[in-house]
């Protein structure tokens, strides 16, 4: 049995919502419609993926799993036609996804000299949307900063980076040459989106306000509203006089990888990859970041 894509966009549409009339909506399909399509799904499966009851609509254990599963694969199914949309097209484009600070460029003009007829395009990541751009083939190949949900990915280790505070230009500990953990003790801090990507417990992360991206993160900081934290690399491309960047040695170096989906396999992304290591020790010599040990030789196998 082959498990049904349109069905489990049905399915994945209730799980989000937890509400089968709100995702018949969303969807443009009528309920009863829905509702026939997911109890089919149920029965190709063999599992019961909802509980109904009067209180409303919940995930089993068997819908909880599917869904956990169904992002990456419907993810790899747009990024399929995505691919095959710009081959019909006659044309080879790679697009090299990356994170705020990481130089993208050395190994983008490596592999431009030994695949000409490829046209190579740059998109910035956040946080958030790193790894469903690698999965949905917005991105073909993407430098990532961990932790990162690994689900669908192939990740190659790269070199790791260290971590700075960010403070307010006024603040106390502006102008350190380093600080600790315990220095920042009952500050308020602006988290990523995500607080479990934290690089610290101190402060906890369930207190102060949330950011999507670098920019955002740093006019809370700039304002006063909190302090956070950043890899030496964005100190640079983000340098203002509001803004006091401080070293924080205790804290573990941010890892930076580069990343490409599981079903992603292909002469040109393999390339890229090489290109990638060869160029990875002049990058972490220009920002002086710490490189792997050991060494990784050689690309991602497909």
């Amino acid at each position: 049995m082959d498990l049904d894509l349109r069905k489990l966009r049905y399915f994945v549409a209730v799980a989000d919502r937890l509400h089968f009339g709100r995702a018949a909506e969303d969807l443009h399909i009528a309920q009863p419609v829905l509702s026939r399509q997911i109890r089919a799904l149920e029965q190709d499966l063999g599992a019961s993926l909802f509980t109904r009851d009067s209180h409303g609509v919940e995930l089993t254990d068997a819908g909880r799993q599917l869904l956990d599963d169904a992002g990456p694969l419907l993810a790899s199914v747009r990024a399929v036609r995505r691919r095959v949309s710009v081959a019909g097209r006659g044309s080879q484009r790679l697009v090299i996804g990356f994170r705020t600070g990481i130089p993208v460029i050395p190994a983008a003009r490596a592999f431009e000299a030994r695949n000409p007829d490829v046209v190579v395009d740059v998109q910035r990541m956040e946080w958030d949307d790193q790894a469903l751009m690698l999965l949905d083939g917005r991105v073909d190949v993407g430098y990532v900063r961990l932790p990162i949900d690994e689900t669908g990915l192939r990740l190659t280790p790269l070199y790791a980076e260290p971590l700075m505070v960010a403070l307010p230009g006024d603040h106390r500990l502006a102008g350190k040459e380093e600080v600790s953990e315990a220095d920042l003790d009952g500050e308020p801090v602006v988290w990523h989106a995500d607080p479990r990507t934290q690089p610290t417990r101190r402060p906890h992360p369930d207190s102060g306000l949330r950011a999507r991206g670098v920019e955002e993160k740093l006019e809370h900081v700039a304002a006063g509203r909190g302090i956070s934290f950043v890899g030496r690399s964005e100190t640079v491309f983000y340098s203002r006089p509001d803004i006091s960047y401080v070293p924080i040695p205790e804290l573990t170096p941010e890892q930076v990888c580069l990343a490409v989906a599981e079903s992603r396999t292909s002469r040109v992304v393999d390339d890229f990859f090489a290109a990638a290591l060869e160029t990875a020790e002049i990058t972490a010599e220009c920002g002086n970041y710490e490189m792997w040990q050991p060494r990784i030789q050689g690309p991602a196998k497909s």
